[in-house]
């Protein structure tokens, strides 16, 4: 059984509900001002929240030709998940890099349908390979979740990660169901657009040269992002298609 944890509590069935949490920032009114607002956990202190991804038609547009609605893989939560309690749309705090949004939608992989009020977990190294909270790192950089919207997509902001020996450039990933963790996994960037930013500051400091896909035991096709051009920086989309216990 999944552990509940304080974050969960506070996004499914714990004393603020994700109906309260996202009725608190205004995402129920699309006229609303998509501002955090702090909110009371079920240990009685107070945690700031940001509202439930809002999206343009757009966006959600550009997953009408996303993947073919199968189940999507499992992999590895690996050592370095931690609870941090931050549910926010922009998970870099100080960390610098090449700017990535990071469009999640989740969809019943038997309805093959979106799902709304999921929450999509994602954290990850820096541009150098430090992770946060661990190993003397101290903080909670590019940690987060977010709520998935009507249309079943949660989107966070945060740059494109670094490397450390041993693995090719990933993300972890996790979707929350009921209470329970429906999916651990993780994503994947097409070498190419890697190499590029590679070139840039600060991942030119970091020495050495990183794991290729195919040199990675864990890697797999199906988990790479969608990337395109996004300003300055990049957009990946992926579609998780998850099993409802």
């Amino acid at each position: 059984m999944t552990r509940m944890t304080r974050r969960r509590a506070l996004v499914s069935a714990g004393t603020i509900s994700a109906g309260a949490l996202l009725s608190a920032c205004g995402a129920d009114d699309s006229s609303a001002p998509q501002t955090a607002a702090d909110v009371t956990t079920t240990q009685g202190t107070t945690a700031t929240v940001q509202p439930q991804t809002s999206t343009s038609g757009d966006l959600a547009a550009r997953f009408d030709e996303a993947d073919a609605c199968r189940q999507t893989a499992e992999q590895t939560e690996g050592p370095y998940y931690l609870d941090v309690d931050r549910v926010r749309s922009d998970i870099r705090e100080d960390r610098e890099g090449v700017e990535l949004r990071v469009a999640i939608r989740v969809r019943d992989a038997e309805a093959c349908e979106p799902i709304a009020n999921a929450v999509v977990e994602l954290w990850h190294c820096d541009a150098v390979g430090d992770y946060s909270g661990v190993q003397g790192v101290s903080g909670t950089f590019l940690r987060g979740a977010q709520v998935t919207n009507a249309d079943g997509i949660a989107e966070l902001t945060t740059i494109y990660p670094g490397w450390y020996v041993g693995r090719c450039p990933h993300i972890h990933a996790k979707v929350i169901l009921d209470n329970e963790t429906a999916l651990t996994t993780q994503l994947y960037f097409d070498e190419a657009v890697t190499d590029l930013v590679y070139t840039r500051e600060p991942y030119a400091q970091h020495t050495g040269d990183y794991t290729r896909n195919d040199a990675d035991g864990i890697f797999a096709q199906e988990l790479l992002l969608d990337l395109s051009e996004d300003g300055d920086g990049y957009l990946g989309l992926k579609t998780f298609d998850v099993a409802r216990a």
